[in-house]
């Protein structure tokens, strides 16, 4: 029998055509179904694939135990950011003020643990932006790539994306990630503007640009694990 503690919840997304699972660092479960999807369909569906949360689940719980307190410190490899974090109880919505270089100030209701996420959450987008774009600007610079537009967001089940149009997407998870594994991200997506497919030709671009991209693909998939909980709120 699960924990009472260890949350599941279902989410309605209007994008999604078929019912899916993510287990989050911590154990969080999430069921995203489209609309329309029954109750029954979903237990149905919780049924079939109970086994492989389960042991997800338990993978999770044998590398970290649930963690569901606000950050005392941030650490964001991808771009060798540092910060502690300190809070004060104030009137007003949370804030994030930055006191220091490496030093940050949530203020106002922190006891609203679910606010103080977000807050944290949208200083951390405005800061991925700044330095995605940087980043990816010099890397398609270094291989000569073209790209119409950067936009970071918040993505719950893929590190990034490459539109038709040229526009790529970085999650800013990345941000949580080692160095080389967010540049790969980026050359991945980069080279998507050449090929929107994952043909031979595709991975061969790939290789070009970075030849270890193989074990850094297979340690992208396992690297939702260093996102902190907060960051799915």
């Amino acid at each position: 029998m699960r924990d009472p503690h260890e949350a599941w919840s279902v989410r309605t997304s209007r994008r999604a055509r078929r019912l899916s699972v993510r287990v989050y660092p911590g154990g969080r479960v999430e069921i995203v179904a489209p609309p329309g999807a029954s109750a029954t369909v979903v237990q149905r569906f919780i049924g079939q694939h109970r086994h492989w949360i389960d042991q997800r689940v338990r993978d999770f719980a044998a590398l970290a135990p649930l963690d569901t307190e606000l950050p005392e410190r941030i650490e964001l490899p991808a771009i060798g950011g540092r910060f502690a974090v300190d809070y004060l109880r104030a009137p007003g919505a949370p804030r994030v003020e930055r006191s220091a270089p490496e030093q940050l100030l949530v203020a106002g209701a922190i006891d609203h643990r679910h606010a103080v996420a977000k807050v944290l959450r949208r200083w951390l987008a405005d800061l991925a932006a700044q330095h995605f774009a940087v980043q990816l600007r010099a890397i398609a610079a270094e291989f000569g790539f073209q790209f119409r537009r950067l936009q970071v967001r918040r993505q719950r089940t893929r590190w990034g994306s490459c539109s038709l149009s040229g526009t790529i997407s970085l999650n800013m998870c990345l941000l949580f990630l080692e160095p080389a594994i967010a540049r790969y991200l980026m050359i991945h997506e980069l080279c998507h503007t050449r090929h929107m497919n994952h043909s031979a030709r595709f991975w061969n671009l790939v290789a070009h640009c970075e030849p270890n991209y193989r074990q850094l693909d297979r340690t992208l998939t396992r690297s939702w694990r260093a996102v902190p909980w907060w960051m799915f709120g």
